[in-house]
């Protein structure tokens, strides 16, 4: 029988950022994130519902450059807080996070009042 060890933290894992998405939705009663840093996976990442219409999600991201959408009810929306926006081959635009390398570099938390 091996021993047990415990599991050592990458240097990739130590530069990892919280990003933090929110929205407001009053009548969502289910709102995810789709994007790049889960393979555009709609239901991969379930933001969690804070009351009042109030949705939020912390993601932990490497330092890059990543696009994504809201699925709000199984629908494809725009987050409307996003401060850039690409288009997308669909017609519609994918928003946008960077995550610096830095932390003193400005970070991509966007909280809406």
């Amino acid at each position: 029988m091996k021993p047990k060890t415990k599991p050592t933290i990458g240097r990739a894992a130590s530069h990892s950022r919280c990003v933090c998405l929110e929205l407001t939705h009053e009548t969502a009663q289910e709102v995810c994130i789709a994007g790049s840093f889960n393979d555009w996976h709609p239901a991969a990442t379930p933001m969690i519902p804070i009351g009042g219409g109030h949705w939020r999600k912390e993601l932990t991201l490497l330092p890059g450059r990543y696009e994504y959408r809201l699925v709000v009810d199984g629908q494809w929306v725009d987050d409307p807080a996003a401060t850039e926006l690409i288009p997308n081959p669909f017609g519609t635009a994918n928003a946008v996070i960077e995550v610096p390398l830095h932390s003193t570099e400005a970070a991509t938390d966007r909280k809406r009042p």
